[in-house]
């Protein structure tokens, strides 16, 4: 990935009144709003309902499936009988038995310590060992139980792990776990969710198919790190971290055939748009992939595979409104974001969404 020599992360930041975070999904989830912003910068105040009508038969919509794990997971830290509370937000499967994770506080963890997971004393917590710490502030966890008995565990004590802004707004709730779900979720393994998919319902899926909109779906297991604040001033400077996706042949030769045959691609979410393009060729073939990504686009990408991005409005200086402008322009997406703030759109996790048409090369 080549940058601008000046692109700095400063660049990408924006004011945002806090009454414009939103802390609930729209009900139902297909009447958020819809910004659609075309591809000489026009706009339109429209809703995610609106889509069968926005696309035409014969294009495509990609999916990322993932489906969110309630990774988040309260506990205390024993020492030879001292105990200290901590929580973990688990990051990566390594083994049926092993995560890496997040802790705090994580200067007072040592490896070798035991820690024992869940809050109701009446049931017997989930322990593991911390086996080792990483530079990067993770570390790594031996569950004392493995496989599916682990992941049952881990579904009874665990909470979903909302972003930061809004759970430092609110506590998570049983509602969370249903709301914080995309409707067509199926493997697991995301500590946060697709959120552009959380705006679709079975009837919307349903007018999508009967205007001859196709679908298709990929999976691309998102990790803490969309969470994490970029703490450096060049956009250079900033390590992506990897996640791990897969494209199957047959999604592969569906969106080559739909490509063929005049109908565009349609990323529904930031993170199938980078999993697609990095399995994308320079001549816009898209091939099965199975393995990680750290693909980091930024302004002057070329993309190869996504005609339209529909994703929902995201936080200043962050990589996915970097991703946004490298899709429509810097220029384009300052003006749309001015407008949806102005206009009073919900923003982020839970918010409204746009929909982003490719500006020309």
């Amino acid at each position: 990935m080549r940058f601008a020599p000046a692109m700095r992360v400063s660049d990408f930041d924006f004011e945002l009144p806090s009454e414009l975070i939103a802390l609930r999904p729209a009900i139902p989830r297909d009447s958020a709003r819809l910004l659609v912003v075309d591809a000489i910068g026009a706009m339109a105040d429209c809703s995610v309902g609106d889509l069968p009508d926005l696309l035409r038969a014969g294009d495509i919509l990609v999916f990322n499936d993932t489906k969110v794990i309630p990774a988040r997971l309260s506990g205390e830290r024993d020492r030879g009988g001292l105990k200290v509370p901590v929580q973990a937000t688990l990051l990566q499967r390594l083994s049926p038995a092993r995560w890496t994770a997040l802790m705090k506080p994580g200067k007072r963890l040592r490896v070798g310590d035991r820690v024992h997971f869940g809050k109701d004393e009446s049931e017997p917590p989930l322990d593991a060992i911390i086996e080792s710490k990483g530079e990067d502030g993770a570390v790594t966890l031996a569950f004392d139980l493995s496989g599916p008995a682990l992941d049952a565990e881990v579904m009874r004590v665990g909470v979903m792990p909302l972003p930061p802004y809004i759970a430092a707004l609110r506590p998570e709730d049983a509602q969370d776990r249903s709301d914080y779900q995309t409707v067509y979720a199926r493997e697991d393994g995301s500590v946060a969710a697709p959120t552009a998919g959380l705006h679709f319902t079975p009837a919307l899926l349903e007018a999508l198919a009967a205007k001859g909109i196709g679908r298709a779906f990929v999976t691309l297991h998102v990790g803490a790190g969309t969470f994490l604040p970029m703490k450096v001033d060049a956009v250079a400077d900033h390590k992506m971290h990897a996640e791990s996706g897969e494209i199957s042949a047959e999604t592969a030769d569906a969106l080559n055939a739909a490509r063929a045959a005049g109908g565009r691609i349609i990323c529904v979410g930031t993170t199938s748009a980078r999993l697609l393009e990095s399995a994308t060729d320079a001549d816009g073939t898209v091939r099965p992939f199975a393995g990680e990504t750290a693909i980091f686009i930024t302004p002057g990408y070329r993309f190869r595979a996504a005609d339209i991005l529909m994703t929902n409005f995201h936080l200043p200086k962050s990589t996915l409104i970097m991703l946004v402008s490298a899709f429509v322009g810097t220029a384009r997406a300052r003006t749309a974001y001015a407008h949806a703030i102005e206009g009073g759109y919900r923003f982020y996790s839970y918010g409204d969404a746009g929909l982003w048409f490719r500006s020309a090369p």
